[in-house]
């Protein structure tokens, strides 16, 4: 990854090689930290955050979900990550805020370990850099949503997303899909999924997956488009029959998928599929302040 110079720590700016933690942290130990994945992108007004008020506003909601006290205030929290951008003179890239439970105590109970929250940002081009994505189902299942708090963005998580990585590897595949305990198409490692069918949308209702600020600018884009996205379970079967598939995701963006299980979807050949391709375009469009209906969602810095 490309560094930059400076990172934001618990009010301080630092440089970036300073930003280190005690091997003895507990969140290194237990995985009990909140996390943020936001894009800057350049516009012809200077740069801009894309949703920022989203994610901070989800950032605050998952940490109270491990009782993560922070310190500061939602203004506060997006005057920093603006100063970070500015600071490292960021035109266009990725953030990542990090609330996590520091060095101080052990033993699975976090209460009385001290809580450190980090801002770093860096130039980040495409998650999945490949015009279309082979996907393939994991062996493991996404979290059980009984078992965790699936709305919120916790550092744990992340495991299962570990663990569908390392299966791919060795392979031709670019990214791993999870289904739940049900055998219902969830999302991917780090994406929302969507499919395509007779000219209808699909994506996996909530309840079981992450309910991501990408996925909901699908959502009111679809609008914006003339379509409607239809909620509901998923089989596997039907996203293996579906015309058109794609991921989404602050970090993936509008990602199209080829396959899934070495089942290629559609006919069109190494063409991304046109749904598909409306939506990527307009989704550019959007981040980058092209489309005045949605100029609320941008954050300039």
């Amino acid at each position: 990854m490309k560094e930059t110079e400076i990172i934001w720590h618990n009010g301080k700016t630092i440089p970036w090689n300073n930003a280190t933690v005690h091997v003895l942290s507990h969140t290194l130990h237990y995985g009990g930290g909140a996390f943020e994945g936001i894009r800057c992108y350049e516009t012809s007004k200077g740069t801009a955050v894309f949703r920022l008020n989203e994610h901070v506003d989800r950032l605050i909601y998952s940490s109270k979900t491990l009782n993560i006290k922070l310190p500061y205030s939602k203004d506060q929290i997006i005057e920093a990550i603006k100063n970070v951008i500015k600071l490292n003179n960021l035109k266009e890239g990725y953030i990542r805020p990090i609330a996590f439970y520091g060095y101080g105590k052990m033993g699975v109970n976090p209460k009385g370990a001290p809580v450190e929250f980090y801002i770093a940002c860096w130039p980040w081009g495409a998650y999945l850099p490949h015009d279309r994505v082979d996907i393939k189902t994991s062996q493991y299942i996404r979290i059980h949503p009984d078992s965790t708090i699936p709305d919120a963005k916790l550092c744990g998580h992340y495991l299962n997303g570990i663990l569908a990585s390392i299966e791919l590897e060795d392979t031709d595949y670019h990214e791993a899909l999870f289904l739940d305990s049900a055998g219902f198409v969830t999302e991917g490692v780090g994406e929302n999924f969507f499919i395509v069918k007779d000219n209808n949308i699909y994506t996996p209702k909530l309840g079981g997956i992450l309910a991501g600020i990408t996925r909901d600018t699908i959502l009111k884009l679809a609008q914006h488009l003339g379509y409607t996205i239809i909620e509901d379970n998923i089989t596997l079967e039907k996203a293996y029959q579906a015309d058109e598939a794609f991921f989404t995701g602050t970090a993936a963006e509008v990602t199209p998928i080829r396959s899934i299980d070495k089942h290629i979807l559609g006919n069109y050949g190494e063409k991304i599929g046109p749904v598909t391709q409306k939506f990527k375009g307009a989704y550019a469009d959007v981040v980058r302040g092209n489309n005045a209906e949605f100029f609320k969602y941008l954050t300039h810095v």
